[in-house]
């Protein structure tokens, strides 16, 4: 198939898909479908670029995303040191990617890995004392934002926000 009519039927299949979704019967939702179509992509605009901005005001501490974000999940966990596994479940990634983070960190001396006694392939973690003053800047930097973010926003509309944003997540646990 040359490029051209590779292109012309992907066009075609982009318009039929276009006709499919915006004929498709309203009425059944809350919203019309362009409008929870708009929804979405601000929701996954709005995470990308909070993200991005956090992680441009966090750059001078020389931590990328996925290290700061172990940072704060590690620091979350009060109670009882978190395994691997269970880190890994908090942050959402793999075990084999949050593996690769923890080295990183613990060759800057930031985390420790501790053997389980009931399970030797387990292994516990927890943060270094000098750990504690980064993250207290991770926590003041993104409270900072924060601030920033929620300017003008006042309780009802948070709360509103939340209750929708809630559902959708319940929703999705349904499937």
């Amino acid at each position: 198939m040359s490029y051209n009519s590779m292109s012309s039927t992907l066009l075609r299949v982009m318009v039929s898909w276009l006709i499919i979704s915006f004929s498709y019967d309203h009425e059944r939702f809350l919203m019309p479908h362009t409008d929870q179509h708009r929804f979405g992509m601000q929701l996954a605009q709005l995470s990308r670029s909070w993200r991005g901005e956090l992680d441009r005001r966090l750059a001078g501490l020389g931590l990328s995303q996925a290290r700061w974000l172990v940072l704060l999940h590690l620091a979350r966990f009060r109670d009882e040191l978190p395994t691997q596994r269970e880190l890994a479940q908090s942050v959402g990634v793999e075990g084999p990617t949050l593996a690769r983070l923890l080295d990183s960190l613990e060759t800057q001396g930031l985390v420790r890995r501790q053997a389980v006694v009931e399970d030797r392939r387990a292994k516990k973690i927890s943060l270094d004392d000098s750990a504690r003053p980064l993250i207290e800047q991770i926590e003041a930097i993104s409270t900072q934002l924060r601030k920033e973010l929620f300017d003008g926003i006042d309780e009802d509309e948070l709360r509103r926000c939340q209750l929708v944003h809630a559902r959708i997540l319940s929703n999705l646990e349904k499937r």
